[in-house]
């Protein structure tokens, strides 16, 4: 699932892509139809999404978990619980704070927003979510 996805050996762009790939395979699992009958997404992102040739769009850590639970025997908050809480136990190893995070990373974020979209509170992309753990991974 996506927390299971290994950061070593990934910058934030291709870690970005390794989660997309999962999505991908759910959605060719389960197909496109499923995919729009189970979860919020519109047909065009679901068929952007299983046209390798389509630019990827951008889709929330609860998307991607929702697109994922269809195509497992677990649920999609679950999933999605389970990939903030590996990075934030990952946050703990590396002995950072929200504030050296929201310092180190390239985007404008604060760290109060940051804390809310790692507990979940507030919607976190596919790419923040890669950014955070490549940067955490380094810091480890």
């Amino acid at each position: 699932m996506l927390a299971a996805v290994d950061v070593d050996g990934h910058d934030a762009p291709s870690l970005r892509r390794a989660y997309e790939a999962v999505v991908t395979d759910a959605v060719e699992t389960v197909g496109e139809h499923a995919v729009v009958e189970g979860t919020a997404l519109d047909g065009d992102t679901v068929s952007a999404l299983a046209d390798e040739d389509a630019e990827s769009p951008t889709l929330t850590l609860a998307e991607a978990a929702a697109i994922v639970a269809l195509s497992t025997d677990r649920d999609a908050d679950a999933i999605a619980a389970d990939a903030r809480d590996r990075l934030l136990l990952e946050l703990s190893s590396a002995v950072l704070d929200v504030d050296a995070l929201a310092q180190g990373l390239d985007g404008d974020a604060t760290p109060k927003e940051l804390q809310a979209k790692m507990e979940g509170r507030h919607p976190m992309n596919l790419a923040e979510y890669a950014e955070i753990r490549v940067f955490v991974a380094g810091e480890r």
